[in-house]
């Protein structure tokens, strides 16, 4: 196992890690604000950095059944949003590859 290497952002709005602060996002990847978590408000990034995923799964949410899987921080692991695998619905075929992350959990 070799060392790992987190990302550092450079930009005007970096969003991070509630927990140990790790950078996850830019504004430049920011897509829209209109979406909901767990714990309340969530975003969704057309990319985000220094995560790792967990096991796909099914589940239904309030847009339909997609496949996702759970993002957790690479530094302290804390769960902080998801990743959309497949979404089975037309309508929601734009957030395949897109990352939600819940704003409770960032800084």
């Amino acid at each position: 196992m070799g060392l790992k290497y987190r990302t550092f952002l450079d930009g005007p709005k970096i969003y991070g890690c509630f927990q140990c602060k790790t950078h996850l996002a830019t504004d430049d990847a920011f897509l829209s604000a209109r979406f909901q978590g767990q714990h309340g408000q969530a975003i969704l990034f057309s990319s985000v950095v220094n995560v790792v995923a967990g096991e796909a799964k099914e589940r239904t949410m309030t847009t339909g059944v997609h496949v996702v899987q759970d993002i957790s921080c690479c530094r302290c692991k804390t769960v902080l949003g998801w990743t959309y695998v497949k979404a089975f619905d037309h309508e929601n075929k734009y957030k395949e590859g897109k990352f939600i992350l819940e704003k409770a959990l960032l800084s």
